[in-house]
């Protein structure tokens, strides 16, 4: 069932146009602007030009989704495949199906919202010109990962997000920025070697680099010792990228030192790259590899899942001075370890809930930096001592609807039933308690148990941060010495309020609704109607893991 009707040609045409429109755009951001078009300024223009092409991006997107057969969500549709390097086989192969689709739609709509959120609180940093190029060619990247069906193409969009968000941090970053983006850099790039020689290894023995062919194949062309060798390359550039513990320590720093809109990039939709990896090309190419190295994953992903919750709640403690944008980093390698977990069981319901979580985190994770940026710029700092004192943050009286929007995103990322975030979890976890044939029952029972523990653990931080940071202390205003009176809003001087209560803070603005609300209304839709996912991954799931059988 198509709920427009649209012709291939035109979906082809709409897939090539996602992909390249971004590249194009980029190198337009860098020319002059024409005359009719400069507005008030050459940074306006630009900025405009930005919001114009995501928007237009996203837009095609939602088109090709329309015309998208929901019937057949396991068939590769919109598909492009043209020879490119004949002497090595490549080829320019995209299609799209129901595992990568809702990766795109994420990716067109979070860059667009961060376009759009940049148009109004542009970074502090250089050329509005450059910062715009590189939000574009980091689109690009992103969205060509999900639509490539070639190994070689896919390493190539894989490396290319690296170098503009590299930038991003270390142009338009915090404090520490330049040593967070050489972290980020290095970590990525040592692991993409190592993958692309896995890679490498795979189209050799083969004889091809067609991911749908190799999937099809379903390992059959390889021998054991070629999958596990493969798997164990390609899974740690791929766990660099998710990121999995212990490969996860550039991820707090880059997260703390990004910019807001970098942030919600990195957590949206670049971690994204790593699962969707582990999803498209081990699982149905290396099979026997996968089996082996399973157990494993999953050990490394639930001791992710505790580890990211104890060092929230050793931030989250008063008195350690936590940041809070380092605080929900570190929530990521709790949450990815879900999608790890899932992936590792290698069964349709851990995998669709690996899946369905990836979606949950890129929109639930990526409303949190979006909030956690807008209380930086009202008060100067992200420290959350700071920010739960008695001149801190006290949003439900300051600020109410910025205070109510943390704690819906704070309920969403701890599971609670009925937001998106509960599907993914529950959906690994039952994944867990019966694994695939060959896997250990009882030691996936045990990560299962661990992994439930891990629920438990970020129900307590996140419920730490809402009560630390909404409700404030309740110290008397008139009890306050005189410098703690007035706070430092980043965004204009407190409204007076009556005597003996906290200064009033600029609430919501226009800009932030139209930037959050779409991702606070995807992220309850979700939550109430599953299946709107799910029955797009369930079928191509099923046929990935059967070897391109439907």
């Amino acid at each position: 069932m198509t709920v427009i009707d649209i012709s291939p040609s035109v979906m082809q045409f709409l897939l090539a146009f996602i992909v390249v429109a971004p590249l194009l755009g980029a190198v337009a951001a860098l020319l002059p602007a024409p005359p009719g078009l400069r507005g008030r300024n050459p940074d306006q223009a630009v900025l405009r030009h930005g919001v114009t092409v995501t928007g237009a991006v996203l837009i095609a997107a939602i088109v090709l989704a329309v015309g998208f057969d929901h019937d057949h969500p396991a068939t590769m549709q919109a598909t492009t495949d043209i020879s490119w390097i004949p002497a090595l086989g490549v080829r320019i192969h995209l299609g799209i199906d129901g595992i990568s689709l809702p990766l795109l739609l994420l990716t067109a709509l979070l860059t667009f919202l961060c376009a759009l959120y940049s148009y109004f609180k542009l970074p502090a940093g250089p050329s509005p010109k450059a910062f715009t190029a590189l939000v574009l060619v980091l689109e690009s990247g992103t969205l060509a990962t999900f639509a490539v069906l070639d190994l070689l193409l896919f390493f190539l969009a894989f490396e290319m997000v690296l170098i503009p968000m590299y930038f991003l941090i270390a142009r338009w970053g915090g404090d520490q920025r330049r040593a967070a983006a050489w972290k980020f850099i290095l970590y990525t790039l040592l692991g993409s070697v190592v993958m692309l020689l896995g890679l490498l290894l795979i189209g050799l023995k083969s004889g091809t680099f067609d991911m749908v062919a190799l999937a099809t194949d379903n390992g059959r062309g390889l021998t054991t010792s070629v999958q596990v060798i493969a798997v164990l390359a390609i899974g740690i550039g791929l766990a660099v990228k998710t990121p999995m513990w212990p490969l996860h320590s550039w991820l707090p720093d880059a997260h703390t030192a990004a910019p807001t809109v970098g942030s919600v990039l990195l957590a949206g939709v670049l971690l994204k790259m790593g699962t969707y990896g582990f999803v498209r090309i081990l699982l149905p190419i290396a099979p026997d590899g996968m089996r082996t190295f399973a157990p494993y994953l999953a050990a490394f992903a639930v001791v992710g899942i505790v580890y990211g919750s104890l060092a929230c709640l050793a931030l989250a403690r008063n008195g350690a001075k936590g940041d809070l944008k380092r605080l929900i980093a570190y929530s990521s390698v709790g949450h990815m370890g879900f999608v790890l977990l899932g992936i590792a069981t290698m069964t349709p319901t851990g995998v669709n809930g690996a899946l369905f979580a990836n979606i949950a985190h890129g929109l639930i994770t990526g409303l949190l930096f979006f909030l956690v940026g807008a209380i930086k710029n009202r008060y100067g700092t992200a420290d959350l001592d700071t920010l739960a004192g008695a001149t801190g943050a006290a949003l439900y009286g300051r600020a109410p609807r910025l205070g109510a929007l943390l704690a819906f995103a704070a309920v969403a990322s701890l599971g609670l039933p009925g937001l998106a975030g509960f599907w993914g979890e529950m959906l690994t976890l039952f994944g867990a308690y019966s694994p695939a044939e060959g896997l250990s029952r009882p030691a996936f029972r045990t990560f299962m148990a661990i992994g439930a523990f891990g629920t438990l653990l970020t129900a307590a931080y996140m419920l730490i941060v809402v009560r630390r940071v909404c409700m404030g202390e309740h110290t008397p205003h008139s009890q306050l010495s005189p410098d703690d009176r007035t706070p430092p809003p980043a965004d204009g001087p407190g409204r007076p309020t009556a005597a003996g209560s906290p200064p009033q803070l600029a609430d919501i603005q226009t800009y932030e609704a139209a930037a959050w609300t779409p991702l606070a209304a995807l992220t309850v839709l979700a939550g109430l109607w599953p299946a709107i996912l799910l029955g797009l991954t369930d079928p191509a799931v099923q046929k990935l893991l059967a070897g391109g059988k439907s």
